[in-house]
């Protein structure tokens, strides 16, 4: 078969697809020929050695993919071949086929193609359990997403709005704004990824106070890190949260005198520990969301899709913020 491999850290452009061995299920594994994976920041990292997880070489990044169940292992007896999944691992996703434990497995449901159960997982579920298990947001209550055009961020915007929250949606250019307005979005806030001095943050804080008629936002949902981490958190309402979620731009210092002085709560939101630590409630959180998506609730947006010849360049439009939405590779149709 044939996958995208990552045989030593490097640069994204380094790595090559590769013909391998095809894959054999262990007693409580099955193996899933690959229809689509979506393409998702950990894949920026991990290829270069950045990320906090670091696979045993030769590895497949990809941590989550859709396809046809094609073997299973022999105590394996919740799946069955030719059933249509959707896996969600550490890596593996970028190959004609990927190997999982039989619980890293949900079914794909009919209504949803293979293009959109791939780019499911990582991105809906880390917000859904952003909102309801880490933010306990309420309908009414406003939140700000950061980074909003990204793939992750316009999920946020879904599943916020499905919760009946009222989105602020803050971005680096009129033309990543709307297409937040096109997806959901209540109010925009456009803010400059390069002149981060004083005045702009100072001036994207006000820019927060006044979409909330001067109370300050209830919930921040923030995957970027950077300079505006903390002129958000300085118009975060009294008790709010604020979502840290990830750090595509860097890892800020956060004065905690703010959280202090706001009454707010600065929390961390690590979906894949959360998989793993309670995924019966991860289980609720996924019918949840595909009850969403059958009621036209949520509507995946996927920007473009890529054959696994061009993974390397998916991956680097991600890493470049090019992308404004979900990128996904399409294996097989």
């Amino acid at each position: 078969m044939k996958a995208f491999l990552c045989r030593k850290f490097g640069p994204i452009n380094s790595h090559t697809v590769d013909e391998v061995d095809n894959l054999v299920p262990g007693d409580n594994e099955v193996v899933v020929d690959v229809h689509a994976a979506g393409v998702a920041f950990p894949d920026v990292l991990v290829v270069q050695g950045l990320y906090q997880i670091k696979p045993e070489f030769p590895f497949s990044p990809g941590g989550e993919f859709a396809g046809v169940i094609s073997s299973t292992g022999s105590k394996v007896k919740m799946w069955n071949e030719g059933d249509r999944v959707i896996g969600f691992k550490g890596s593996g996703g970028f190959a004609e086929q990927a190997i999982c434990n039989a619980y890293n497995i949900m079914p794909l449901p009919e209504t949803m193609d293979y293009i959109i159960g791939s780019i499911f997982p990582l991105n809906y579920g880390t917000s859904i359990h952003a909102f309801k298990q880490r933010a306990d947001l309420k309908e009414g209550e406003s939140v700000l997403i950061m980074g909003a055009a990204g793939g992750l961020g316009l999920t946020a915007i879904h599943v916020a709005k499905a919760m009946g929250a009222k989105v602020i949606a803050a971005a680096s250019s009129n033309e990543k704004l709307e297409l937040c307005q096109s997806q959901g979005a209540d109010e925009t806030i456009l803010y400059s990824r390069n002149n981060m001095n004083r005045d702009s943050q100072k001036e994207f804080s006000n820019k927060i106070k006044a979409a909330t008629q001067g109370q300050g936002v209830d919930v921040i949902f923030d995957p970027v890190g950077g300079a505006y981490c903390e002129p958000a958190l300085r118009a975060i309402a009294w008790k709010g949260r604020y979502l840290v979620i990830g750090f595509t731009s860097s890892i800020p210092s956060i004065p905690l005198n703010l959280a202090l002085l706001k009454g707010c709560q600065i929390i961390g939101v690590f979906w894949g520990n959360f998989c793993l630590k309670e995924p019966l409630v991860n289980a609720d959180n996924f019918k949840a969301l595909f009850k969403m998506f059958e009621n036209d609730q949520i509507k995946p947006f996927v920007v473009e899709t890529y054959p696994l010849e061009k993974t390397a360049h998916a991956i680097e439009l991600l890493a470049n913020r090019e992308a404004l939405g979900k990128i996904a590779i399409k294996i097989r149709d």
